[in-house]
């Protein structure tokens, strides 16, 4: 690029120039065709595998499809386009004759933050068309409508900044149909202020509302009724509606809520089957009337024995009012297996460890620790977006040696594993820094050590950068600190993930004081009024007011309640324990983490390998298995499932019911077999399962959450949520997966299980099945006479 601090021209490999006075980018996709290549195939100038509109490429017997393929000289990025090539290409092969034409390009999306939006045909010559343009550079918002010469059909359009309109206009645009008022009014509305766009009633029941799976208006409207559907997932689940690109789902909720609301159903906000109430309710009804036990809540509020998800959402309020350690008894299993072992779950059932660093400093004799540590217990390093270090690999068995090693080394647990603060991300600031105007690093750690281990109903990141260049990206945080030569402005409610968010100022040129004071505030109240598993990014969204509302309760005080948050946040602040150094301190707690209740003996549940001089487990098959290789191992597993019925089980003393957490699970080791049991104290009932999940083969049920759904007993994978009935073993979330179940009988002290013979069970469920199946294509599997 030639120019100095303007563009003049560009300069190419021949020293030649070509004077210009603007450059655009255009990225798109770029298709993957390099087998292509090798094989042979044509491909395009600019990269795609050429095919024609029956999929074929220039090789009879090979087809492509997808976003690889170049047809008519146009490559897709767009997944509706690659599943009518899929529709197209099966019926051909199934002795069809369909035509691949090309398809429908319209789309929603969001680019840097903006919504945009193209729809119908909007490339048009301008014969053919008139446009009709509305732009509000106040807003920053863009319309273009294209209609027929004579204004009686929408044809095609583009949107920026406001895509709200997407939806029925595209509709409009795909029928072909006249319009319902005059052009204009699509855009400025009718007189009075009403849409002369309608709402959805308005769209015809044969309009294509999902075009990624093919779903009309209809089809989701009986089906929403012919089922008696009362909850969006389930229409997603049963029309596959939304399950796409996504863009469709506005529209999918919209016709959903009509139906409830022509069949007089009263849409609710309830946190789940068991609690006709939005947790922030609950969190009012257990502040009031200051409960401490799940037990006690739902007995008083609730109905049925709880769940995944309200569960570990009433624990989370309980920690954020009264800050009992979370593995007490009474908590313990009431938490996800990342707040029920204090560490993340990884791959095949291991977990991670990540002390915590404030504000990302740390010093060389702990930098040393942790990679002692880490080559103790053969465990992989990685150092995380967050200026922490991860060490991944670590069995579930090992943590409190792990966390002994690293507490005595001046460590304390980090809380990557919970819903709370999990960092203070900072840049030295005037520590080093030339530009830097405030000591971010010192306020970094004091704000990560005041908010630390303060449950949240999600995660909580943070930031503080010295100086205006924002090298700690606190803009994009839940919370953040930008200094200025005055004290710090305050960010709130960012986020960089999957839907980034700029946070928006809540406060300017503030000092540390106030700051802290601020934040207070705002964790407190984000706490008291989100729903479960909400970012602050989305919660703002959805608060009455926005970013001015905020403002309103925690500068301004307008709800009056400044000071019992205050108060609600010392009282979390000054209660703080490190869980970790609880548990390492108190035999009983690290009994809690034992692999096998019955036995010492520890075994690898998943296979682990070498790369780049360090651990990992060995990756999850890249495709299903076989149909011959499933059948071979269905057909083994089958006889010897039917053998091990045909033996009489016998009644094995698998340990003692102090062995068993209430209302939880822990694993026995039988033979080569791993099987969970699992305590429902609540219902006064024991169950028993094996332990492999076999969505993902992993060897982690026994730290599931258990509960009911609709009176059934069920367990919840901790992997994946993958829900299994504790009485028939079938998963009850819908996929094709099931488990086997075991008789469990208590006498006195004993618990024993109904098991066949150790070498029977050990051909079904043997722990080096599990592992094989879960990286492995091939079973390996062989029939045992």
């Amino acid at each position: 690029v030639v120019g100095d601090g303007t563009v003049a021209g560009l300069r190419f490999q021949d020293d030649t120039i070509l004077d210009v006075d603007m450059i655009i980018i255009s990225a798109g996709i770029c298709p993957r065709d390099d087998l292509a290549r090798e094989c042979g195939l044509d491909v395009g100038e600019r990269g795609g595998v050429v095919i024609d509109d029956k999929l074929m490429t220039s090789d009879r017997s090979i087809y492509a499809i997808g976003e690889v393929v170049l047809h008519r000289d146009l490559t897709y990025g767009l997944v509706a386009p690659g599943y009518m090539m899929a529709d197209a290409l099966a019926a051909n092969l199934t002795g069809g004759d369909v035509s691949f034409i090309g398809t429908d390009l319209s789309a929603k999306l969001k680019l840097l933050g903006v919504d945009v939006a193209s729809f119908g045909q909007y490339e048009l010559p301008s014969e053919q068309v008139k446009p009709l343009v509305w732009e509000d550079p106040f807003n920053g918002t863009y319309k273009k409508l294209l209609f027929n010469p004579d204004g009686t059909r929408l044809l095609g359009g583009m949107l920026v900044g406001d895509t709200s309109d997407y939806s029925p206009l595209y509709m409009m645009a795909k029928s072909g149909d006249p319009l319902p008022c005059k052009p204009q009014e699509m855009i400025l509305g009718k007189s009075g202020g009403a849409s002369a766009l309608g709402g959805v009633e308005t769209i015809p029941d044969t309009a294509q509302i999902c075009s990624c799976n093919n779903v009309t208006k209809g089809a989701i409207r009986s089906t929403i009724k012919e089922q008696k559907l009362t909850a969006i997932g389930q229409v997603k689940e049963i029309t596959k509606a939304g399950t796409g690109c996504g863009g469709c789902l506005p529209l999918v909720t919209d016709i959903f809520r009509a139906e409830m609301k022509k069949a007089g159903v009263i849409l609710h906000n309830h946190l789940c089957e068991h609690f006709p109430f939005s947790r922030s309710e609950i969190f009012g009804i257990i502040k009031v009337k200051k409960l401490t036990t799940f037990d006690e809540i739902i007995l008083q509020y609730g109905a049925g024995y709880g769940c995944e998800i309200c569960k570990p959402a009433i624990t989370s309020i309980l920690a954020a009012l009264w800050n009992e350690t979370i593995i007490n008894p009474g908590h313990q299993t009431l938490q996800d297996t990342n707040d029920r072992f204090l560490a993340n779950m990884q791959r095949g059932g291991l977990y991670s460890v990540i002390p915590r660093v404030a504000g990302g400093e740390i010093s060389p004799d702990k930098l040393i620790a942790l990679g002692e540590t880490a080559k103790q217990f053969g465990l992989y390093s990685k150092i995380t977006g967050w200026q922490r270090i991860d060490l991944f690999g670590a069995k579930v068995q090992d943590l409190p040696d792990i966390w002994e090693k690293l507490i005595n080394a001046g460590f304390e647990s980090g809380h990557a594993y919970g819903k709370a603060l999990r960092t203070v991300k900072s840049c030295v600031g005037t520590t080093w820094c030339r530009y830097g105007v405030q000591d971010s690093v010192a306020f970094a750690v004091r704000v990560e050590n005041r908010y630390k281990g303060i449950r949240a109903p999600h995660k909580v990141k943070a930031a503080v950068s010295g100086c205006i260049r924002e090298c700690a990206e606190a803009q994009g945080k839940d919370f953040g600190l930008v200094a200025t030569e005055k004290g710090y402005n305050l960010y709130v409610c960012g986020n960089g993930g999957v839907k980034p968010r700029h946070a928006d100022l809540l406060a300017a040129d503030i000092d540390e004081e106030t700051a802290i004071l601020y934040l207070d505030r705002f964790m407190m109240y984000y706490i008291m009024t989100a729903d479960r598993m909400t970012r602050t990014a989305v919660w703002i969204e959805k608060l009455e007011g926005g970013i001015e509302h905020l403002k309103d309760v925690i500068i301004h005080d307008k709800l009056g309640i400044c000071g019992e948050l205050e108060a609600m946040c010392q009282f979390l602040v000054d209660s703080y324990r490190c869980e970790w150094t609880e548990v390492v301190s108190d035999p009983a707690k690290r009994k809690l983490f034992r692999q096998f209740v019955n036995t010492d003996e520890n075994e690898s549940s998943i296979e682990i390998i070498s790369e780049r001089g360090q651990p990992r487990p060995a990756y999850w098959p890249s495709e299903a298995v076989s149909l011959e290789q499933f059948n071979q191992l269905s057909r083994s597993l089958s006889d010897k499932d039917k053998r091990s019925r045909e033996v009489p089980p016998a009644w094995v003393k698998v340990g003692t019911v102090s062995d068993f957490p209430h209302n939880g699970g822990a694993t026995i080791k039988y033979g080569k077999v791993q099987i969970a049991v699992f305590n429902f104290t609540s219902k006064s009932e024991w169950y028993a399962c094996q332990q492999m999940c076999p969505h993902k083969k992993a060897f982690v049920l026994s730290r599931g959450i258990i509960g009911d759904a609709h009176g059934i007993p069920k367990v919840a994978c901790p992997l994946h949520k993958k829900t299994f009935s504790l009485t028939s073993g079938a998963c009850i979330s819908g996929e094709d997966y099931s488990v086997r179940v075991f008789p469990v009988s208590v006498t006195g002290e004993d618990v024993f299980l109904s098991l066949p013979p150790i070498d029977v069970l050990d051909q079904l469920l043997a722990t080096e099945i599990g592992c094989q199946l879960a990286t492995s294509c091939e079973t390996g599997l062989h029939v045992v006479s």
